[in-house]
Formats: structure tokens, sequence, C-alpha cells
């Protein structure tokens, strides 16, 4: 089956769960592979089988180069135990999923390997039109489109659980889209995330030198008094083989100058410290 049809079958089957992103009325139907709202406003798939639900275009950082390099870090394994952790927090029965800034989607299938539950329902979206591309490539059942959080293409509680991994968040719209008593599950870097890469991109006096999130895990904290967190520390190796994917991934290299990128690219560290909070809390 190509793309593009097995694209429109999974919008037929979960229909209900999306609404056009003009009008917010729940879309009717799906002519071949055309969406159609009540008031006629109409989207088309793509032949990657995905489907763009933005209303303007968006220019971002996130770009092929940078996502390829993402996804082969990742398919080495960098945020396997973050993965487990988040499975840690779900039921085990079947659930529907949204990964909020999905990037290039290997956390996405990562977490559907983990729990290998043909139950589970996945849809991952990103702002990148490059992410969403790569997503597309993986062998998984997750559905892949591209959006913009402030403003979600999906019904009212269309959703058992929402996710995010180091992605800004919108927590109206989560809890809007993510039924009562839903999961809401937010990965944060803690202050040791990547620490080796900042001491050696940049001089102790730079702000990149240091880092804290504490006003993230805060700000969660305000909205979601109950909220739960768990902490995933661990090494993971690197060294020549992948120093410059890993450079490559990360936008903290982004603010470095050539003369320390050149440095760690020839004196790779042996590993990176991968330290963050899973922050955990049922909707209201």
């Amino acid at each position: 089956m190509k793309k593009i049809d097995r694209g429109a079958a999974y919008l037929q089957e979960h229909l209900s769960m999306f609404r056009c992103p003009v009008c917010e009325t729940p879309y009717e139907k799906i002519s071949g592979h055309t969406l159609s709202c009540p008031n006629g406003h109409t989207l088309d798939l793509n032949k990657k089988g995905s489907a763009t639900f933005l209303k303007h275009n968006v220019v971002t950082e996130y770009d092929e180069p940078m996502l390829a390099a993402r996804r082969r870090m990742l398919t080495a394994g960098l945020f396997v135990p973050i993965v487990k952790a988040v499975n840690q927090q779900l039921p085990s029965q079947g659930q529907r999923i949204l990964d909020v800034g999905t990037g290039e989607g290997t956390p996405l299938v990562q977490l559907d390997q983990e729990r290998n539950n043909p139950d589970d329902v996945l849809i991952g979206f990103d702002l990148s039109k490059a992410g969403i591309n790569l997503a597309t490539q993986l062998d998984s059942k997750a559905f892949f489109c591209v959006a913009d959080l402030a403003q979600l293409p999906f019904t009212d509680n269309a959703f058992d659980t929402v996710m995010e991994f180091f992605s800004p968040s919108a927590y109206r719209e989560f809890e809007r889209v993510c039924r009562p008593g839903g999961s809401l599950i937010k990965v944060v870097p803690n202050a040791n995330y990547l620490v080796e890469l900042r001491h050696a991109l940049y001089d102790e006096s730079a702000p990149q030198y240091q880092y804290t999130n504490d006003r993230v895990v805060e700000l969660f904290a305000d909205h979601y008094p109950t909220m739960q967190q768990t902490t995933v520390s661990y090494d993971f190796p690197i060294g020549k083989n992948r120093i410059a994917d890993m450079m490559a991934m990360t936008p903290l290299s982004w603010g470095s100058d050539d003369v320390h990128r050149a440095a760690l690219l020839a004196n790779p560290v042996d590993t990176v410290t991968v330290d963050v909070s899973v922050l955990t809390v049922q909707t209201p």
C-alpha cells in the first residue's frame, strides 16, 4: 500500500480525532486523499501520507541535516532510558498518545516498540516539515503531521496521553485535547544535561556554560500542583564516531564559536551525561 493510501486509511479510521484548523469544526469525511469539514474547508494529504495543518508558513532552524543527525543519535539509543521511563508512567492498556514536537519521530516509534500494544493509537506532530518528512520514513503505525501546538488540529478529549520531549508547552490546548483523567507527560533537561558539551563549547563566563531549568519545572508545578517528578540520569558513549552528530543535533552547539567547535571535534568527549526530569500529572 502506498504511503498516501495508508495515511488516508488511518484518517478514515480515526477521523473523529481531527478537526479543521480554519474553523475548528471536526472533519466529517475523507474522500480519496482529501479531508473535508462541514463548512467546506478541505485539506489534502501529501505523497508521504502526511498532512500539514498550518494556516501559514513557518520558518524553523530544525532542518533536514540537523534532524538526520538527531535520527542517527536516537537510533543509537541516546533517549532509550527516557522512553522507558515515560512508558512506566503509562497504563498498560491501549492509549491514544499524542507526541508534541515529535521532530523526526524516533522517540514515539521507540515508545511504540517498548509498549508493543496493538491497541495504541499514536500521533506525532511538529512545526518542522523536514522532521515530519523524516518521520514518515519510519516503519511505524503512527501518523505524523505538521501542526502548531498553539492551535492543535485535534478534537476535544481526543487523547489519553499527551507527551513532550524537550518541547514548549501550551497547557490549555493540551488539556483540551486530553481527556479528563488522562496523562500529561513533560520531559525537561536538568542542570547536568550534556554538561560535557557545555563545558567544551563555552568559556566559564558564557551563560551557556551553566544551565538550569528550574523555572520550567516551577511553571509546570504551578499549573499542576499534584505533578510527580522522576529523575533519569545516565552516561551515553560518544567518542569520534558520534561527536559530529551529537553537536549537529543539539541547539546547544549553535551559539558556540568555530574555535571551540573545532577543538571538540578534534578531541571529543568519551561520554555525555543525559540528565532529565519526567514530569507527570493527570489532566483535570
